[in-house]
């Protein structure tokens, strides 16, 4: 049976090279993000391996949120897969220097918006007494990191949220897991320095990072196991990253 995966930040990065693994291994498609020209042209390309579908919207934006999903054609309706990919970082600044309004973006997009899209979904699953949810969280739930402050505190928020999810969604047999990657080259870093693009490259700059491919590869792994086998939280670097602040550059 063909099952249809609900992927956040489908824009770009893990996002982006998740939807095309699926793609290309039988899953139907609901691409969701903001910029519906990338959107547009991803399902396009995508649209030679499978069924595809695309929300525009911005997960911050509770109403929004609710109203595209109710929105779903009947033949993408039924959501076997939810992957909670968005997520930003805004800023480095020591928290005496941090930006209220970088606070805002990140606690808004990385907690309520995973919490807002969930609930819009999890009552069917919960129904079927059947799903799988991916929480795409980061090296920055398992440690913060000098000037990460916000930014790590939203992502133990979400690997508080993983577990409790699970905990809670495991009497209707939904399984729930996690997947924290170390430095993966996206537009992530770009996004953090606000398009700095010299400053985003250093970040990546003397040894090989995670990809998108790998991360999307792995979350492919994750969703193939037998029922019985839940991937419940796993965290993922390059080699060369021992923790967030070691990583072996030439």
């Amino acid at each position: 049976m063909t099952k249809t995966a609900f992927i956040t930040g489908a824009t770009s990065g893990i996002g982006q090279a998740t939807a095309k693994i699926l793609a290309r291994n039988n899953y139907k498609i609901i691409l969701c993000g903001r910029r519906k020209d990338r959107l547009e042209a991803l399902q396009e390309e995508l649209a030679a391996h499978t069924q595809v579908h695309h929300l525009v919207f911005d997960v911050r934006d509770k109403k929004a949120v609710f109203e595209a999903i109710a929105s779903l054609p009947e033949a993408f309706a039924t959501i076997d897969v939810l992957i909670n990919n968005a997520g930003n970082a805004h800023g480095l600044d020591p928290i005496q220097d941090g930006s209220i309004e970088d606070w805002d973006a990140m606690i808004d997009i990385n907690i309520k918006g995973l919490l807002y899209v969930s609930k819009a979904i999890i009552p069917q699953m919960k129904t079927r007494q059947s799903g799988h949810i991916i929480n795409i969280g980061s090296t920055a739930a398992k440690e913060v990191y000098p000037n990460g402050n916000v930014y790590c505190a939203t992502k133990h928020a979400v690997d508080a949220l993983n577990q409790g999810m699970r905990m809670d969604l495991n009497l209707y047999g939904i399984k729930v897991g996690a997947i924290h990657p170390g430095m993966v080259a996206t537009e992530f870093s770009q996004v953090r320095f606000k398009g700095d693009t010299t400053r985003a490259a250093n970040v990546y700059k003397g040894f090989s990072p995670l990809q998108a491919d790998d991360i999307a590869d792995i979350i492919h792994f994750v969703l193939s196991r037998p029922y019985h086998v839940n991937i419940a939280d796993l965290v993922v670097m390059s080699t060369a990253q021992a923790s967030s602040t070691i990583v072996k550059r030439d």
